[in-house]
């Protein structure tokens, strides 16, 4: 059975941690051997002790853990972690290619075969990306709502209003599931919600499971423009899959907002869908540009890495088990949806949306598994 590993993240503000004690239990009980890097699991709330419990054998070095037949991460690999990219190691997490080309070259130059929980797709939906998109979804709304605080360079308002003044006006761009879990949470104390969407079906689906002040409205550029004018706080969640995330909302349109307006851009991992979008971190998360605030971390969940950890191993342990007892190359032969989210393989670009958006051969993974 192949060896999994699980690093340390090193990604900065990451707290997350890719696999639980439980989740280490239900692997070393099915006969795989776990390599954990000390301390991985320390930010979530998870000390060493409680995955040795689970059968795990801590290593002391990132490089141990790298040393096994499949890598299992929460972020995508830095420059640092390059040295340990092989052939001989596949890896499993969130990639994003789309947004690092850089990494995509060193995958296909170091000849690794990389599955990004966020294309494994099953029917059409997502489901590595939702639970961590629900998360996000509610996060936007908090850190939006600290944003519009006038310390922050906010309007110096409240999402709910209060008697005598009038809820703020909440837009939310995209309505997946970060989208209507944003459009729930803002809904739930209060705000003034309008979710835009450009499929009709999914528009029905979020009126009909969102109580409060939601209206939703069609998305086109004149309806995004519209909105977002009249909107304190703006929550864009679009998702291209495997592919960049389309720039909906200008420099220009940013001008013609509401002066300390707030906006979230949950798409800043695939490379933001606000003209002005920059990537920033926990321990500095906004800035002021055109005189609107923005909110542009790339890993939003890592504020709650308790529940985000717990969330996440829920969704992959299942995958990750099926990996252990085929093998990688005979998993993606028999599982469409984790064959899905094989992003590179043996040098070759094997998912779609990633050869788009980097302009590089795309390479069906049937031919070639």
């Amino acid at each position: 059975m192949p060896r999994i590993g699980v690093p340390r993240e090193i990604k900065a503000g990451e707290t997350r941690v890719a696999m639980t004690p439980a989740g280490v239990a239900k692997l070393t009980a099915a006969g795989t051997e776990v390599l954990l890097q000390a301390g991985a699991g320390n930010e979530s709330g998870f000390p060493d002790s409680e995955y040795v419990s689970a059968g795990a054998v801590v290593v002391p070095f990132a490089r141990m853990a790298w040393d096994a037949d499949l890598v299992v991460k929460v972020k995508e690999p830095l420059t640092e972690e390059f040295a340990f990219l092989s052939e001989k190691s596949s890896i499993f997490t969130y990639l994003h290619l789309a947004a690092f080309p850089v990494l995509t070259d060193a995958l296909l130059e170091r000849r690794v075969a990389a599955i990004a929980y966020e294309t494994v797709s099953v029917d059409g939906s997502l489901p590595l990306l939702r639970p961590m998109s629900e998360v996000a979804g509610i996060l936007a709304v908090q850190v939006g709502a600290r944003g519009l605080e006038k310390v922050c360079g906010g309007r110096g308002v409240l999402l709910s209003g209060v008697t005598g003044a009038a809820p703020s006006r909440v837009v939310v761009i995209g309505a997946g599931t970060a989208g209507r879990s944003a459009a729930r949470t803002a809904a739930g104390v209060g705000a003034d919600v309008a979710i835009l969407d450009i499929s009709p079906g999914r528009l029905a689906e979020a009126a009909g499971e969102i109580p409060g002040r939601v209206r939703t409205v069609l998305s086109t550029p004149g309806a995004i423009s519209r909105e977002a004018r009249e909107a304190d706080l703006v929550i864009s969640t679009v998702l291209v899959v495997g592919g960049k995330a389309p720039v909906l909302i200008s420099r220009e349109l940013l001008r013609r907002m509401k002066p300390g307006a707030v906006v979230v851009d949950i798409s800043i991992d695939q490379g933001g869908s606000i003209e002005t979008s920059r990537p920033t971190t926990h321990e500095s998360p906004y800035y002021i540009e055109e005189g609107i605030v923005h909110y542009c971390v790339a890993n939003m969940p890592a504020a709650v890495p308790r529940t985000s950890t717990v969330a996440l191993t829920s969704a992959t342990i299942p995958y990750v088990l099926q990996i252990a007892r085929s093998g990688v190359k005979e998993a993606l032969r028999g599982d469409p949806a984790l064959r899905a989210g094989l992003n590179t393989w043996q040098g070759k670009v094997t998912c779609e949306g990633v050869a788009r958006a980097l302009n590089k051969e795309y390479v069906p993974p049937e031919t070639i598994l």
